[in-house]
C-alpha cells in the first residue's frame, strides 16, 4: 500500500488522475507515458488493471449494500465466474469491510436514510474491489469524514494491506537521510511538515524537499527500483498482458443496467413515483378547470385551451427527471472510467427502463383528464390521445437527457431544459397560428418542435369528427367559424383546424417526424457521451 501525501492544493488528485489516465485537472494537458513494469500503459490497459475510487463515489441511493455489491461483480466479473462464486466473492467482501449488519440496509435517498458516511466510504471501495483489480487508487477516501470515521474507513483499508504484509518503510528511510522522525509522533503529520512550503517565507523548506529529492535519486533504493522495474521488463510474469482482468460479455451488460434500473425507479420514488403523484394532481387540476366541456361553439376555445395545455404542460413537467437522470450519469461516467459500461449499453438501458414509467404516467394522466374535460367520448380517440400525449413525454425526457448530457450540472440543465420547452410553445402553432408565424421562427424551430406535431394530432383527434351548436338568435344562428353546416346551426370541427392551418390526413407522417426526434435526441446524447470520453 502506498500512501500519497502532500499538503493542500499540492497536486495528489492531479498525479492519481494522470496516473490512472483520467483527466488530471480542468484545462490541463497531460504529456509523456506511463510505463507499468517497464511497459508503456495505454488507456485500455490502464482500465483492465485498475480501478478508481473517487473522493465521491456514485453509489445508488435506493440499493442496498448486498445489492450494490451484486451488481457491481455482475458489471465486473467475467461471464465464465458462476452464481454462487461471485456472491461468495460478495459475501466475503462485505464480511471483510464489517459491513454484515447493514447488508440489506439501502445506502440512502433524499427521502430515506441510509448509511453513514463511513459506511458509504467503505462500500465505495468495497464494491471496486470485487473484481479483485491489480491496482487500487483511492482518491482521498477520508474526505469529508469526521476522525472517528476517517479512522473507521482507514483500518479496513489498512486490513487490505496487511494481508500483503505491507509496512511503513518511511522512518527508516528518511532516518538515512538525516531526517529523524522523534518518538511518539505521527508519520503522516511529521513527513508533511517537512515538505509544506505553504508558509515557506525564509525559503528552508524549498531547500528541504530539493535536498529530499536529491537524496532518493542517488539512494541504493531508487537504484534498486530502476533494476527491478528493468527485469520485469523483460520478464515473462511482468508482461502486463498476463494480468489483465477478464470482462462480461458485452450483451449482459445492457441486461445488468436494466435490472439496476428497474430496481432503483420502482423503490426510489424521486426518479418515478414523486412524478406520477405530480401528473395526476395535473389531471385532476386540468379535469377540474376544463369540467365537462359542452359541443357548442362557447366551449371551442376552452376545448383547443385543455389540448395545448395538455400537451405543453406534460412536456414542460419533464424537467423533474433531471435529478434522477444526472445521479444516473453520475454513476455512468464513474463506471465508464474503470472500464464497466460503455455509453451505447447506458443509452439503451435508460431509455428501455422509461417506456413502462412513461407510458403509466400518460395513462393515469389521460384517465383522469380526457374523461372529466368531456373530449371525444370513444374509444379509439381516447387511444389516439394516450398516443400522442406519450409520445409527447418520451420526447421531452429524450430532450432532457440530450441537455444533462451536454450540461451534467443541475441548476443549469434545469435552466436550459425549461427554456427549450418555453421555445417549444411559442413556437407550436397555438399561441401563433403557423400560417402568420414569423418565417424565422418557422422554418428554423416550428419543424423541429415535438409539440407542434403533438399539438396537430390532438387537435385533429379532437375536431376532424365532431361538430358544435351555434348561438341561436331571433335572426337565425350565430357561429362563430365558417363551415358548409353553418345553414343548419352547426360548425364542423374541421373549420377550427383550418383557421390553425392544420391539415388532415397527416398522422402518420408526424408520428414519423416524432420518432425521429426522440431518436435524433437520444442519438445526439450518445454521441456527447462518446465525445465526452
Amino acid at each position: 500500500m502506498l500512501a500519497i501525501m502532500g499538503p493542500s492544493g499540492s497536486g495528489k488528485t492531479t498525479l492519481l488522475n494522470a496516473l490512472a489516465r483520467r483527466v488530471a485537472a480542468a484545462g490541463a494537458t497531460t504529456t509523456g507515458d506511463i510505463l507499468g513494469n517497464g511497459q508503456k500503459m495505454e488507456l485500455q490497459m490502464t482500465r483492465n488493471l485498475s480501478t478508481y475510487v473517487e473522493q465521491e463515489d456514485a453509489l445508488i441511493g435506493s440499493l442496498t449494500v448486498r445489492e450494490t455489491m451484486i451488481f457491481a461483480a455482475r458489471l465486473a466479473l467475467p461471464s465464465n465466474v458462476t452464481r454462487k462464486e461471485a456472491f461468495r466473492r460478495v459475501d466475503d467482501l462485505i464480511a471483510s469491510f464489517g459491513l454484515q449488519s447493514q447488508a440489506h440496509t439501502i445506502v440512502g435517498t433524499p427521502i430515506k436514510k441510509g448509511l453513514s458516511g463511513g459506511q458509504k466510504k467503505r462500500l465505495g471501495v468495497a464494491s471496486r474491489l470485487v473484481a479483485n483489480p491489480k491496482i487500487l487508487f483511492l482518491d482521498e477516501p477520508t474526505s469529508g469524514l469526521d476522525s472517528a470515521l476517517s479512522l473507521e474507513v482507514i483500518t479496513y483499508i489498512k486490513e487490505i494491506g496487511r494481508r500483503n504484509k505491507a509496512i511503513c518503510e518511511a522512518p527508516i528511510y528518511f532516518a538515512r537521510t538525516g531526517y529523524y522522525m522523534p518518538r511518539e509522533t505521527n508519520a503522516a503529520e511529521f513527513y508533511l511538515d517537512l515538505i509544506n512550503t505553504d508558509l515557506d517565507k525564509s525559503g528552508e523548506v524549498r531547500r528541504r524537499t530539493e535536498d529530499i529529492t536529491q537524496n532518493w535519486a542517488e539512494s541504493t533504493q531508487c537504484a534498486d527500483l530502476d533494476v527491478a522495474i528493468e527485469n520485469a521488463r523483460y520478464a515473462s510474469s511482468g508482461d502486463l498482458s498476463r494480468h489483465k482482468i477478464p470482462k462480461p460479455s458485452s450483451w449482459i451488460i445492457p441486461l445488468v443496467l436494466l435490472h439496476r434500473s428497474w430496481i432503483k425507479s420502482h423503490r426510489d420514488v424521486v426518479v418515478y413515483g414523486i412524478r406520477i403523484i405530480m401528473y395526476l394532481g395535473l389531471a385532476i387540476l386540468m379535469g377540474t378547470v376544463f369540467l365537462r366541456l359542452k359541443t357548442n361553439q362557447n366551449y371551442i376555445q376552452a376545448f383547443i385551451n385543455a389540448i395545448f395545455f395538455g400537451g405543453a404542460f406534460m412536456s414542460f413537467m419533464a424537467i423533474a427527471y433531471v435529478p434522477a437522470f444526472l445521479e444516473d450519469l453520475h454513476t455512468f461516467y464513474q463506471e465508464r472510467a474503470n472500464g464497466l459500461v460503455g455509453p451505447l449499453s447506458f443509452m439503451v438501458s435508460n431509455f428501455i427502463i422509461g417506456l413502462p414509467f412513461l407510458f403509466l404516467i400518460t395513462l393515469v394522466f389521460s384517465i383522469v383528464e380526457y374523461w372529466l374535460s368531456n373530449f371525444r367520448p370513444n374509444a379509439s380517440a381516447f387511444f389516439m390521445w394516450v398516443m400522442w400525449l406519450f409520445l409527447d413525454l418520451l420526447a421531452a425526457e429524450s430532450l432532457v437527457v440530450l441537455v444533462s448530457c451536454l450540461f451534467p450540472v443541475f441548476v443549469v440543465a434545469l435552466a436550459i431544459t425549461a427554456f427549450a420547452n418555453g421555445l417549444w410553445m411559442c413556437v407550436d402553432g397555438f399561441l401563433v397560428p403557423m400560417s402568420i408565424l414569423n418565417p424565422f421562427w418557422k422554418y428554423v424551430f416550428h419543424y423541429i418542435d415535438f409539440q407542434a406535431y403533438v399539438f396537430q394530432g390532438m387537435m385533429v383527434n379532437e375536431f376532424e369528427s365532431r361538430e358544435y351548436a351555434c348561438a341561436k338568435t331571433p335572426q337565425g344562428y350565430q357561429c362563430m367559424y365558417y363551415s358548409d353546416l353553418n345553414s343548419a346551426g352547426k360548425i364542423r370541427g374541421t373549420a377550427v383546424l383550418d383557421n390553425f392551418s392544420i391539415s388532415m390526413g397527416l398522422e402518420g407522417t408526424w408520428v414519423g417526424i416524432l420518432i425521429g426526434i426522440i431518436a435524433g435526441y437520444r442519438l445526439l446524447a450518445y454521441l456527447v457521451l462518446i465525445w465526452r470520453k
